[in-house]
């Protein structure tokens, strides 16, 4: 008589299915180089409705996203990037030439221009964040990535912009009191995606071994060693 598969087999999703995924997440890479072109309405509203369905602490769901459309307001937002990419490399004293080799013309180039903001009123939602509170961060965070991995699978390339002052780019944006921006994407065409993090290959940084940042019940305790990671095959 044959065993009852699990419920996890059952669940599952085919092979091809989950490697897809895998290939989403291993392949998304921080987008700096942008080919113009354009993102289709369909498309953008399918890839904000993935963005839309990521978890939130306590159902919250404390995202609102700004789509910039006017190309002066477009250039104004780039203005407060470069005006922070300056004070930014200034701050980091012997690596300040080499941060400034790192452009951020996406904000320019890119054929989507969106401003992912939390709203106003977020201390009303206590399930989740009375002893957390960043979480609200924390599940914005989510619907971003849920967003930079579909328009993966879309073939669209998508870059994280963090150099500008909230303020300044609330008061640009008139956001509400209250309110606070946390992220410009680039969003559209590329030409190619990155083998690897554009970082990592400008020798910036690298990615550290995952088997360094596991412990075992206590601090510091690093797991016993196991087999390199690798796709579903």
């Amino acid at each position: 008589m044959n065993a009852t598969p699990s419920f996890s087999t059952v669940s599952a999703f085919s092979l091809a299915e989950r490697q897809a995924v895998y290939r989403a997440i291993y392949e998304r890479r921080d987008m700096r180089h942008f080919s113009g072109g354009s993102v289709d309405d369909a498309l953008l509203q399918r890839l904000l409705s993935a963005a839309h369905h990521a978890p939130s602490v306590g159902f919250m769901q404390p995202w609102r996203f700004i789509r910039i459309r006017s190309q002066p307001l477009r250039e104004s937002v780039h203005a407060l990037v470069e005006q922070e990419r300056v004070l930014t490399a200034q701050a980091l004293g012997e690596r300040e030439d080499d941060f400034m080799k790192l452009k951020v013309q996406g904000v320019l180039d890119a054929a989507e221009l969106l401003v992912v903001a939390l709203p106003p009123g977020r201390d009303q939602h206590v399930f989740g964040r009375r002893t957390l509170p960043e979480m609200d961060l924390a599940s914005a965070a989510c619907a971003i990535q849920n967003l930079w991995l579909a328009a993966r699978s879309e073939g669209l390339g998508m870059g994280w912009v963090s150099i500008f002052c909230p303020l300044q780019l609330g008061r640009l944006l008139r956001m509400p009191e209250g309110s606070k921006p946390i992220a410009v994407l680039c969003l559209g065409p590329v030409q190619a995606f990155y083998e690897q993090p554009m970082l990592q290959a400008e020798k910036w940084a690298r990615r550290a071994d995952l088997a360094d940042m596991v412990f075992d019940d206590h601090w510091g305790q690093l797991t016993a060693p196991v087999a390199a990671v690798s796709q579903p095959n």
